[in-house]
């Protein structure tokens, strides 16, 4: 269970896009020169920004090996770099646009993360990111109390802990949440949705597949009643994600 699976990820390509989609549409660079595109995956996100800033150099960052051979297959001409976000915030070189979908969450200590991500950023450039800001949702209190023993969760704080660490090098800082209710074709795509995501710590916790296939199937069981179907038969899968853009 350690590596990351595009296939499983993509499944839900469209709902998983379509906030990178609204915070790239909300970044004021009309040309940035240089892009890079932090944990991203199997290159959807990298897509949205080639396609919004189709002139600019864009640098993939992933620390799954599988994830950037999919984005490599995807988008060749793209340039493409194995490293954790960690890392990569050591580095020195600027970009005008150092931006984030989805992956900032798996990352610890943003105090010290986030003025590091900014100082990547060239003058009058920007950091974008977005995380998902839903850690006391349902889904997530259920996966603690079934938990055999405490694993890494998801890591996001509150907007003003974020604009404290940005403002002191930001020009302008913007802010806002969006909850996205995903019409979801039953409970089980609920359990699909996480296995590819916030539940794999959980199932790696776990020795054999045979307790992880128990485990998702628990875990369906106890999200049922809380997601009663739709008269089409779709449940309504509310998702909170946090968005951020600092200017330099």
């Amino acid at each position: 269970m350690s590596a990351w699976n595009p296939a499983l990820y993509l499944r839900f390509s469209a709902e998983r896009t379509q906030p990178c989609r609204d915070l790239a549409g909300r970044v004021e660079l009309a040309a940035p020169a240089s892009i890079a595109d932090l944990g991203c995956g199997p290159g959807n996100s990298t897509g949205v920004l080639a396609a919004r800033w189709p002139h600019a150099a864009i640098t993939g960052v992933d620390s799954s090996p599988d994830m950037i051979a999919a984005a490599r297959a995807a988008r060749p001409e793209a340039c493409w770099e194995k490293s954790d976000i960690t890392a990569w915030a050591a580095g020195t070189e600027q970009f005008d646009l150092v931006f984030s979908n989805a992956a900032l969450q798996w990352v610890d200590d943003h105090a010290a993360l986030v003025p590091r991500l900014l100082a990547r950023v060239a003058p009058e450039g920007a950091l974008a990111f977005q995380i998902p800001a839903n850690p006391a949702a349902l889904q997530h209190r259920i996966l603690r109390e079934m938990a055999v023993r405490p694993v890494r969760e998801w890591h996001a704080d509150p907007p003003s802990f974020y604009y404290d660490a940005l403002a002191p090098a930001s020009a302008r800082i913007e802010m806002w949440t969006t909850t996205y209710y995903h019409s979801l074709r039953g409970v089980e795509a609920i359990v699909e949705w996480y296995k590819a995501t916030g539940m794999r710590p959980y199932l790696e916790a776990l020795p054999d597949e045979a307790e992880r296939a128990r485990f998702a199937a628990e875990f369906c069981e106890r999200l049922r009643p809380h997601f009663p179907p739709q008269p089409d038969g779709t449940v309504l899968f509310p998702f909170e994600r946090l968005f951020l853009v600092a200017y330099r």
